[in-house]
């Protein structure tokens, strides 16, 4: 059976398997359908994602602006990350505070990140292999992106050389002049 905890930043869900091994190697369900109830009633995926890291590279902050907005569980297949996800809704009382946690292949962690929500992370091995569901489709016109490092984030991405970065990435928004499209 799996434990789900749920974090400080309201909808967001730590997922720990139950995670079976012997000398063969291991087996645990990434999704059941039943068991993520705990999570929402109709929790409904219609789009999985791998991404492949080399390490040092940083993806994200992205979000979907509603009616496209995405829900997103999330977890690494191999390597690790650090994995970061912030609170954008206006109305929320953590509104832009930070969670962060190590995603790897061998804790099999997963993470459920709800729609309003900013989501980035830093590959922490190469060949790092990240896998993703989501609870909308990709809409290239409702994409936005914060900026990963800005200051009124606080958030420590514990670099110690700069990150690789797509040019999208590295124009992010700044969050002093972002408006959210969240309530």
């Amino acid at each position: 059976m799996l434990r789900i905890q749920a974090e400080k930043l309201s909808g967001l869900y730590s997922i720990y398997p139950k995670v079976f091994g012997d000398e063969r190697g291991y087996f645990f369900e990434t999704y059941q359908t039943e068991n993520y109830a705990q999570i929402c009633e109709n929790l409904t995926f219609v789009q999985d994602n791998i991404s492949m890291s080399a390490k040092g590279t940083l993806r994200g902050l992205h979000f979907q602006a509603p009616p496209f907005a995405q829900g997103k569980l999330i977890q690494v297949l191999q390597g690790a990350v650090l994995d970061v996800a912030v609170d954008i809704r206006r109305s929320s009382p953590t509104y832009g505070q930070h969670f962060k946690m190590v995603l790897s292949a061998e804790n099999a962690t997963q993470l459920y990140i709800p729609p309003g929500f900013a989501h980035g992370f830093l590959a922490l091995e190469d060949h790092t292999l990240f896998s993703y569901k989501c609870t909308a489709a990709y809409h290239q016109a409702s994409e936005g992106c914060l900026h990963y490092n800005d200051p009124g984030l606080q958030i420590d991405w514990e670099l110690s050389d700069s990150p690789l970065l797509s040019p999208k990435d590295a124009l992010g928004e700044a969050f002093s002049t972002f408006q959210t499209p969240f309530e």
